[in-house]
């Protein structure tokens, strides 16, 4: 919209000289062009006239007529094509077609200003009306979107790798419950005490089952007296029932991990 000084000169101009272009219109009611015109005739106090609009893209229209008739660099018009395309409903024409060459066509830019402007509007929307505006230039918000991709991209594919090694801890993150480093901090540290469990159990097993195995066919066990035995540490019937079963356990393990 133009500004109050902008809008009053040329209400005043419609009221000395009359709405020499009418607004236009869509075919259900709503403004393609003409805001600005239909705002100085309230302010004028004349009698808006309007034409509908007839051709079959009224999206491309109001972007064509709009550009040409502002004097805009090649990054804001981009910009503004990506955006109208991006916020065009209805539109039977393919996402190709809306996003490449046919936007190149209508906003008389390049196809590579098109698609920097589309990596703007996908992953920077915050800077594109500042684009629009001028405060921020095309190549500066890209490069800034470019950055923004790429964090994207290594989050997708940390939150893929997630999925395949824990898809418990991906799914709080998809469900909000946790943010992607969270869940990697969690993961880290339930391997970290999967090692250390591996590891005592490791060490004890190494610790008991090998000097049981020494006293094999000895007379180790002829020669046991309670008597001598640390507090605590008795062999009874039970216990040796409970190390039976335990030897037959890890026996089990062993043949269901194939070790030797």
């Amino acid at each position: 919209m133009l500004d109050e000084d902008e809008l009053q000169a040329l209400a005043d101009d419609i009221r000395d000289l009359g709405q020499l272009q009418p607004i236009v219109l869509d075919s259900s009611g709503r403004i393609l062009d003409g805001r600005n015109r239909l705002r100085a005739c309230e302010l004028a106090e004349v009698e808006p006239e309007y034409i509908t609009y007839s051709g079959t893209n009224p999206s491309a229209y109001t972007l064509s007529v709009n550009l040409r008739r502002r004097s805009l660099s090649k990054g804001q018009a981009a910009m503004i094509a990506a955006k109208a395309c991006s916020a065009a409903e209805h539109d039977p024409r393919s996402e190709t077609e809306r996003s490449a060459r046919s936007v190149s066509e209508q906003a008389g830019v390049s196809l590579g200003r098109i698609g920097q402007a589309n990596t703007v509007l996908r992953y920077t929307p915050q800077l594109v009306d500042s684009v629009i505006a001028g405060t921020v230039g095309i190549d500066e918000a890209y490069q800034t979107a470019r950055e923004k991709k790429a964090q994207a991209d290594s989050a997708e594919a940390q939150l893929a790798r997630l999925r395949d090694e824990d898809p418990a801890l991906a799914d709080r993150v998809i469900e909000g419950e946790l943010t992607l480093q969270g869940a990697w901090a969690e993961r880290k540290a339930r391997i970290e005490e999967d090692i250390r469990q591996r590891r005592v159990a490791t060490q004890l097993l190494c610790e008991v089952v090998p000097s049981l195995a020494q006293v094999r066919g000895s007379q180790t066990f002829a020669l046991y007296d309670s008597e001598f035995a640390p507090p605590g540490r008795a062999v009874t019937r039970e216990v040796i029932a409970h190390a039976a079963t335990a030897l037959d356990e890890m026996a089990s393990v062993w043949n269901e991990r194939d070790l030797p």
